[in-house]
């Protein structure tokens, strides 16, 4: 490797995006959006609802089944000042995303909270009505986690779980580059059909594009789709602020894969591989780390780093195959049905893919490690995929068209 991605400077990523280019709802009918086609070197396009006739047959296509919380509270003083807060991720009593939404008592998060200079101490309450029955929401600030806020959130009565209490006073996380209120439609909207684990607060866009219909079409041509979770963070939407890439921080996500989609990907692994979305790329690129941590250490955590891949300790060269049985191995050890690990995996040119041969991914926003991830899968041929979109309509971002990009 030349160059250690680190030392990449954000700024050869930018381009200009204008407002107008953001697509701030989306198309009436999923799979209407564009499809811009990248493959050896050749662009073209079609509509999104044709994918299958531009796949090959036999494959297998794997996405992120997170599903998007309503995680955006809105709290207001006594003296009618607003209080926004963005629910990130649980801290007490327990930290599982699952386990924190079936809490019956208070439950802890990490929280970013808007207008926070106006709620200094003091809990804030909040009258709802579920099932017909009047509920006060409470919210108390309690420290801080780095840049997070930590908020104690409780309710009475409570023998509600906390899912419920989201579900009813919580608003969609659209993104900030939207510059628009969450709006009803947003709900359904702002998910794919097949959302199932809660815990997001960002949707996995490519897969918004998906229909019932598109998927009989993948059905027809013998495609096998198989599943992983990520649970998207708020620091999707960080943008790089530093001159080099190496001074960004990666944000940390949730990841768990089940045990048969491991042995789907170790039976498929001679025909082409397609992922649905960075998330999931980031996933399944995770989990062949994660095999090269227990490769060399069986006690390994399943927790991949930043710079992980990059580091010569880790660069054993061992192909999918071998990698996918050593995490087996483990998991038969240990009984275990699946696995769950963090990833704070930073994807950059110079990257060597281990899992995926084609992506399917949505236009992401200038200077931003989507956009370096897109960049190393297309060996730095982003900007002609880009010029071209710009240049022919496409529309950009979470609710934008999308591209089928095959490794170059």
């Amino acid at each position: 490797m030349k160059q250690h991605p680190g030392e990449i400077e954000i700024a050869s990523y930018d381009y200009p995006l204008n407002e107008d280019r953001i697509a701030k709802y989306p198309l009436e009918q999923r799979d209407l959006s564009k499809l811009l086609i990248y493959k050896e070197d050749e662009i073209r396009e079609s509509v999104f609802k044709n994918i299958g006739q531009e796949l090959p047959e036999n494959a297998l296509l794997l996405f992120n089944e997170t599903k998007v919380i309503q995680a955006r509270l809105q709290f207001f003083k006594d003296t009618g000042a607003k209080i926004e807060i963005f629910c990130l991720e649980p801290v007490a009593p327990t930290s599982e995303i699952q386990m924190a939404f079936a809490q019956k008592s208070a439950v802890i998060w990490k929280c970013f909270i808007g207008n926070s200079k106006k709620w200094k101490n003091g809990k804030l309450t909040k009258k709802l009505i579920i099932d017909g029955a009047e509920v006060e929401f409470y919210a108390e600030r309690k420290g801080m986690d780095g840049e997070a806020h930590l908020v104690e959130f409780s309710w009475n009565p409570d023998h509600l779980v906390f899912s419920s209490l989201l579900s009813h006073s919580g608003l969609v996380p659209l993104p900030p580059y939207l510059n628009r209120e969450a709006e009803k439609d947003d709900i359904d909207r702002y998910q794919t059909i097949y959302a199932k684990q809660d815990g997001s607060v960002a949707a996995p866009t490519a897969g918004l594009h998906f229909t019932d219909e598109v998927f009989d079409s993948l059905e027809s041509i013998n495609i096998n789709i198989e599943k992983v979770t990520l649970h998207v963070g708020a620091g999707t939407f960080k943008p790089v602020s530093s001159d080099q890439i190496g001074d960004h921080e990666m944000h940390t996500e949730k990841i768990i894969i089940s045990k048969s989609t491991i042995e789907n990907l170790l039976d498929k692994k001679k025909d082409k591989i397609i992922v649905v979305g960075t998330t999931t790329m980031r996933t399944l690129e995770s989990l062949y780390w994660y095999g090269v941590k227990l490769k060399i250490d069986e006690n390994a955590l399943f927790k991949i780093d930043q710079w992980d891949p990059y580091q010569e300790k880790y660069q054993i060269n061992d192909c999918l195959e071998d990698v996918l049985r050593v995490i087996l191995g483990h998991m038969n050890k240990y009984e275990l049905e699946v696995i769950q690990g963090e990833t704070q995996l930073m994807i950059a040119p110079g990257y060597d893919f281990k899992v995926a041969d084609i992506l399917i991914t949505n236009f992401h926003q200038p200077k931003s490690t989507l956009l370096l991830l897109v960049s190393a899968f297309l060996d730095g041929n982003w900007e002609n995929v880009y010029d071209y979109a710009i240049n022919n309509d496409f529309r950009f971002l979470s609710y934008g068209d999308s591209c089928l990009l095959f490794k170059q």
